[in-house]
């Protein structure tokens, strides 16, 4: 009989594979969504224990495709993508690696042009207004991307 209206969570892992099915998370972002879900805390670290066990839950893994995720989308790089990570009380030590790695491969400067392209089409620098400019400018920036990259992307001719 299903239950309908119950004060009481259920089971943990229950709920963390439901959770999981949806998308990839990190150990303590789980850990507090089965807290705020009512499960106590012993209950709620068991169903996180278990599904690093099997697993289901990683946090090297789950920082590897989320920072390549926010930098091929473009939502995010530079301090903004280390930002977003810490946000979701990823380790330090991962956010730092998987920053240097999305630099060093150039994820960052496609995404950028990707972006610019897919946000600003046929954008000329030369002949757009000041508020034009700005508003690309400070767009890209709240990105995270770097100013010089900006300016140096935006005012390429070959494209």
């Amino acid at each position: 009989m299903a239950r309908t209206n119950s004060r009481e969570p259920g089971d943990p892992w229950a709920a963390a594979l439901r959770l999981l099915t949806r998308r990839d998370y990190g150990t303590a972002e789980l850990r507090r969504r089965l807290l705020l879900k009512g499960f106590a805390a012993e209950a709620a670290d068991a169903a996180v224990a278990r599904a690093i066990a099997l697993g289901y839950l990683d946090d090297a893994r789950h920082v590897e495709q989320l920072s390549r995720s926010l930098v091929t989308s473009g939502r995010a790089a530079g301090p903004r993508l280390l930002m977003e990570l810490r946000r979701r009380g990823l380790p330090e030590e991962l956010i730092h690696a998987a920053a240097t790695e999305q630099r060093d491969a150039g994820s960052e400067d496609e995404a950028l042009r990707n972006l610019i392209a897919r946000r600003f089409p046929g954008f000329d620098y030369a002949a757009a207004s000041d508020r034009e400019r700005r508003r690309a400018v400070m767009f890209l920036q709240r990105r995270g991307f770097p100013l010089d990259r900006i300016l140096n992307e935006l005012k390429r001719t070959d494209s």
